[in-house]
């Protein structure tokens, strides 16, 4: 049996979730091992929401927002993206591979975009196999 990632995504109200509704609404076919939590900004992902989905059994946290100039709060996605960047250095000093964690913009007419990008980071995931997070917490402990 293969392994099946388990997927946390954060995806902005305005552009990301609309895109993802977009691929739904057409029908488009990407893997299911995404879990969606609407945020109404990306800028509103806080570090330990990305550290919870990973001590609570998530693979692979995928991170979407407005493209830059887009954001519907002029600076949310700046404000992610330096947020992103500590985040991938900190989880990696953690032990876990910085590359389990993406950061993509996805606008509200980009579908087709996000079902391709759910599918590439699923088998991104896949390869990397599972998380081992919860053995890295008990070793902390």
């Amino acid at each position: 049996m293969s392994f099946n990632p388990k997927i946390v995504s954060f995806l902005c109200n305005w552009c990301s979730y609309t895109g993802a509704d977009l691929a739904g609404t057409s029908r488009m076919k990407y893997a299911s091992n995404i879990r969606i939590i609407r945020v109404m900004c990306s800028g509103r992902v806080e570090p330990t929401f990305v550290l919870k989905a990973f001590q609570q059994g998530a693979d692979g946290v995928l991170i979407c927002g407005c493209h830059p100039g887009d954001c519907h709060y002029h600076e949310g996605n700046y404000n992610c993206l330096r947020r992103f960047k500590l985040m991938q250095k900190f989880i990696d000093q953690m032990g876990i591979e910085k590359d389990r964690m993406k950061l993509k913009w996805i606008s509200a007419s980009e579908g087709k975009d996000f079902a391709k990008l759910v599918d590439q980071f699923t088998e991104e995931i896949r390869e990397f196999g599972p998380c081992k997070v919860k053995e890295i917490v008990e070793t902390l402990s």
